[in-house]
């Protein structure tokens, strides 16, 4: 038995020495050690023994059990050692390489227009005023001098959610809802810009939602040269010093009297092309003086207060000075398109 020992422990040692991988290592484990190992099956003689035998067989036993053990344990640790090794050297990272450019985002090209134009009457001396895109029907008719069953009103295909409320048409309940806060008292000087909603089918120049930018301005001695002169300055700052602006009359319910702001095609210089439509002028904004009635509707005494009002659509502005063809590229998310509009320029 003695001998037998000593045979399965040189096995064991030669084994774990050829192993080549933890598999086999743990292969030899099993075999050796294991419940149903060779030296189990050899302690099972012992009851043949004597008494003195025994204890001296059972401590040879254990001796050869902890010689195995740790032989597999060295191994086992270097096997791992050399696993760690190689998997470091199979990802090593190449630290000379050059790093991967992180895309940056760019400003959608009506942020961009939007933003360059308030900051141009922030300049000014315009504030930013904000209101909700459903609306009553009093702001955003009532109180702009269309009465209910005027004929203007089908001007403005609405969204209405209930008889009395409806998505606004455009940003000029802001300018009621300012001028009522007022309580007919000081000067007001305000841009409005957000969305506004018709109901138009959608094309190339028309969207059942867009954006709208309306300013206004009411005060003593405000006259049509004031909203001229307001209306130049915001030409040439937005399009280039060199255009020229020039009003036609027009019919607003809310301004009285009406004018059309044109500029010159910068296209042809005024000279008439295909962009122009071989007019020379492009139509760009709708403009005014404020009503009476609607000056009377917000609290201020008209004989007193006298005021101008314009309306602009960030899209079309956009369109003419960036050369876009087609209003729908500003709501499809094409990356082609907004990558055009880099942040860096």
């Amino acid at each position: 038995m003695e001998q037998r020992l000593v045979e399965l422990q040189q096995e064991a040692l030669e084994g774990i020495k050829k192993a080549t991988d933890l598999k086999e290592l743990n292969d030899i484990r099993v075999s050796y050690l294991g419940k149903k190992g060779p030296i189990t099956e050899v302690l099972k003689g012992m009851g043949k023994l004597s008494a003195e035998e025994r204890p001296k067989m059972g401590a040879l036993a254990n001796e050869v059990r902890d010689v195995i053990a740790k032989a597999i344990e060295e191994k086992q640790a270097v096997m791992e050692e050399e696993e760690v090794t190689k998997k470091l050297a199979s990802e090593t990272i190449d630290v000379t390489l050059p790093g991967r450019p992180v895309k940056t985002g760019n400003h959608h090209p009506l942020t961009r227009i939007i933003e360059e134009i308030e900051d141009l009457f922030i300049g000014m001396g315009y504030t930013i005023a904000e209101g909700p895109e459903v609306e009553s029907d009093y702001y955003n008719f009532e109180a702009l001098n269309l009465p209910k069953g005027h004929p203007a009103r089908d001007m403005q295909d609405s969204f209405y959610i209930t008889e009395e409320i409806l998505l606004r048409t455009h940003t000029s309940p802001m300018q009621a809802r300012t001028m009522e806060k007022k309580e007919g008292k000081g000067p007001i000087k305000i841009i409005c810009p957000g969305k506004v909603y018709r109901r138009d089918n959608d094309d190339a120049t028309h969207s059942h939602q867009f954006m709208q930018i309306e300013g206004l301005v009411v005060g003593e001695n405000i006259q049509m040269s004031d909203l001229k002169g307001t209306l130049d300055v915001f030409a040439k700052k937005i399009f280039g010093e060199d255009r020229e602006i020039r009003l036609r009359p027009s019919f607003f319910p809310f301004t009285e009297p009406s004018v059309e702001m044109d500029i010159s095609c910068k296209i042809c210089n005024g000279k008439g092309c295909s962009v122009c439509k071989g007019t020379g002028w492009i139509e760009i904004l709708g403009a005014g003086m404020v009503h009476p009635n609607v000056l009377e509707m917000a609290g201020y005494d008209s004989k007193k207060y006298t005021g101008f009002a314009f309306g602009m659509g960030p899209e079309r502005i956009a369109m003419l000075k960036y050369g876009v063809d087609d209003i729908r590229h500003y709501y499809t998310n094409d990356v082609r398109f907004l990558k055009q509009f880099s942040i860096h320029e």
